[in-house]
């Protein structure tokens, strides 16, 4: 009985986020707000009902699946890379670097930096290799 009410509060939880973001995702204003909509309050609506189905197998079939948490793992590790994608996407078809905020000084934004300037990593390498060894 206790499983049953956990289950059902986990369904209806789910439900909540799932509609919520899919409302965010229609009526937020501009592309970068609506992109946090899905990859928010859908990823943990998806994520409530697939912990539901975690709890309902061993506790209602008396078996345990791993398809529910694999497929919990693969979307938490991919919606946030997808979300980061469509907003460097965007950011290159409707943006223009002088209208970004600005970044730290002698910085600039990585999406927007020409070949020939080195990077984060290119800096940070150059700065490990120039440093005496004990």
């Amino acid at each position: 009985m206790i499983w049953d009410i956990i289950i059902s509060a986990l369904l209806v939880i789910g439900g909540f986020f799932g509609l919520v973001g899919s409302y965010g995702l229609v009526k937020l204003p501009d592309p970068m707000t609506r992109l946090h909509a899905p990859t928010k309050a859908a990823t943990l609506g998806v994520g409530a009902v697939l912990l539901a189905s975690m709890i309902w197998f061993p506790t209602q079939q008396g078996q345990v699946t791993w398809h529910e948490l694999l497929i919990a793992l693969f979307l938490f590790l991919t919606a946030p890379m997808t979300g980061f994608f469509i907003a460097k996407a965007h950011m290159h078809l409707g943006w223009d670097a002088s209208e970004l905020p600005r970044p730290a000084p002698d910085r600039n934004w990585a999406t927007f930096a020409s070949p020939e300037q080195d990077s984060l990593f290119d800096r940070r390498d150059a700065k490990d290799n120039c440093q005496p060894e004990n």
